[in-house]
């Protein structure tokens, strides 16, 4: 259903495969060049699913997108750069991240629930030497997913992390573990203990603007050294939302009123006192100011 209502908010028409990703291909492309804000956005490759053996696991992957599409679009659109995404159990692990290095790349995505692997598990620790050997970033989805297949939900800590930021690897903590729903806690306590102790770990704040995140943005504010390990992340496709007892039911109005997602989420996080350093971390975090 999520993914329904994403195609709809996307405006996304039936037909093949070609023809819907042409669609969101110009989607994507027109949404970045009308967010006049933003000089550049990362485009996401999401890898499939490996069994511990390190072979593919068809049946389990719900979601794909190669690198190669993606470093394709990079090399189409001057607004796009090239976020790889390479599962620690593959068998080429280690050589898909030189040649996606070579290919241009900015960092790796990883979201360990989906693609059902511990970033803790000693079989990762290759792939944060050649990581932290290129400087390549690792972005890595931290606390409950809601969107996707939840595969392993014993992986959503940002500890699990740890091997990866004690071998010098930079790491981004997507969310920063936040995400509370009923029945379901929360890791933001945890990411803000382990930013304080680790100079490299940073968290993004893709996807805070929605009403179950809305309750995170005071207290990752508030401590002076979280704050200045905050980068911006939007999450699109998933809108935007204000909080309107806090920006004010006009203000809010007004803010929901921008059609363009990309540009909503950076007026909202402008309202709520983002200072002009979080706007050009992520830059200087991925060495592509």
């Amino acid at each position: 259903m999520l993914f329904r209502w994403m195609r709809y908010q996307l405006r996304l028409s039936a037909g093949g495969d070609a023809a819907v990703e042409g669609a969101m291909e110009a989607a994507l492309t027109s949404t970045i060049a009308g967010a006049r804000e933003v000089d550049a956005a990362v485009v996401l490759a999401f890898d499939a699913v490996y069994a511990a053996d390190g072979t593919l696991d068809q049946r389990a992957t719900h979601f794909f997108v190669s690198n190669d599409y993606v470093s394709a679009l990079a090399g189409r659109h001057p607004k796009i750069r090239f976020g790889a995404s390479i599962h620690p159990y593959r068998r080429d692990a280690v050589a898909e991240v030189e040649r996606c290095v070579r290919a241009g790349a900015v960092l790796c995505k990883w979201l360990p629930i989906t693609q059902r692997f511990d970033p803790a598990d000693r079989r990762c620790f290759p792939m944060y030497e050649v990581l932290a050997h290129y400087g390549l970033p690792l972005l890595s989805h931290t606390g409950w997913e809601h969107a996707l297949p939840r595969l392993d939900p014993t992986v959503a800590a940002p500890e699990r992390l740890l091997p990866a930021l004690e071998r010098g690897v930079t790491v981004i903590a997507a969310h920063c573990g936040t995400g509370r729903v009923p029945r379901e806690g929360s890791y933001r306590s945890q990411f803000m203990r382990l930013a304080r102790d680790h100079e490299h770990l940073y968290g993004d704040t893709s996807g805070m603007s929605l009403p179950n995140r809305w309750g995170d943005y005071d207290a990752l504010l508030a401590d002076d050294v979280v704050r200045g390990k905050l980068v911006h992340g939007s999450d699109w496709p998933v809108p935007a939302y204000p909080r309107p007892w806090r920006q004010g039911w006009r203000a809010s109005r007004t803010l929901v009123a921008e059609r363009n997602q990309l540009r909503r989420d950076v007026l909202i996080k402008r309202a709520i006192g983002f200072d002009d350093a979080y706007w050009h971390r992520g830059a200087r975090v991925l060495g592509v100011a």
